[in-house]
């Protein structure tokens, strides 16, 4: 394990969510946005409800994972550095339904996203608990690197994705409502890279620009998109997939061949439909294991909760 710089640190903080991807059953890499916690003894802590919980099994097969911090939103930085860190993760097979030993962590999910400290209070406990229902992925950083920020200066307008000028490619449509994309592929070792990226659309597929030092190469591959507020709120996030491939003089395509929403396109119906598959996918997690649903430590988390509300100090290290 490496250890961060302290001016490192203090820029991962600050970022609200960053991009996290992991190696598929096909070895196809799978990016997501995620909030992640700095641990005191230098590992970074991802979270995810046994209702989304791919990124876990994908871990719990193949630990390489990378992550990037490259949207600035919220973070009160003005266009600070990306920071990519390489890593290797692990992921136990318990359970956590407490906050007790990641106090920290919840703590700044309560204050950054005000909304989910209603989660914790009846009726949305019934509707809300398999968000609690936790499986922790601890990562080991390996190898950090800061890139420019390709957040456009304050007060500008941000160049749209340009859309082909012929037939558009499946996905079009999803990253034109984006600057910038997040290019998740894998290195000649297989190993998952993140970079941001422009991109063009054209008839064949997505020109992508990886950063110098992002050592991209053919294969499966994804573009990720997503955005939150200023309080982590109206999320949405989207994953174009397909195949990267040479394109030109030194430069790549993405072909994409399919597109996954997995909360929709964030209306009330998706709403709806994303609640009741989240309910579904924790029942079957639990019935594939023989099971119990376990108990929900409500009170340890209204507490935290209403720490939060009253303006409490917390921090992102536990």
């Amino acid at each position: 394990m490496i250890s961060l710089d302290p001016r490192l640190g203090e820029i991962i903080d600050a970022y609200r969510t960053c991009e996290f991807v992991t190696l598929g059953r096909d070895g196809a890499p799978l990016a997501w946005p995620t909030a992640v916690g700095r641990r005191d003894d230098g590992t970074l802590l991802v979270t995810t409800s046994l209702a989304f919980a791919r990124k876990a099994l994908n871990v719990r097969r193949d630990g390489r994972v990378a992550l990037l911090f490259s949207d600035p939103t919220a973070s009160g930085l003005d266009r600070p550095d990306q920071v990519f860190v390489r890593g290797t993760a692990v992921c136990p097979e318990e359970i956590v339904t407490s906050p007790a030993g990641d106090e920290a962590y919840w703590s700044m999910l309560f204050d950054r996203q005000p909304e989910s400290r209603r989660y914790v209070d009846a009726p949305a406990r019934w509707l809300m608990d398999w968000y609690y229902l936790r499986l922790l992925i601890t990562v080991t950083p390996t190898a950090v690197d800061t890139r420019p920020s390709l957040a456009e200066p304050a007060g500008t307008a941000a160049p749209a994705t340009r859309a082909p000028t012929g037939a558009a490619p499946l996905g079009a449509d999803v990253l034109a409502g984006f600057p910038t994309a997040v290019l998740a592929a894998r290195d000649a070792s297989g190993a998952p890279v993140l970079s941001r990226t422009r991109t063009v659309a054209t008839a064949d597929g997505f020109l992508v620009d990886p950063a110098p030092d992002c050592a991209a190469a053919a294969g499966p591959a994804g573009l990720l998109v997503h955005r939150h507020d200023d309080k982590l709120s109206g999320l949405y996030n989207a994953l174009v997939r397909g195949e990267l491939k040479p394109h030109g003089d030194g430069g790549m395509l993405l072909v994409p061949s399919r597109v996954v929403e997995p909360s929709g396109s964030g209306g009330p119906r998706d709403l709806v439909r994303t609640l009741r598959t989240a309910r579904r996918d924790t029942a079957a997690y639990l019935k594939r294991r023989n099971l119990q649903r376990p108990d929900v430590d409500w009170p340890a988390f209204k507490k935290l909760a209403v720490a939060s509300a009253g303006g409490a100090k917390q921090t992102v290290t536990g």
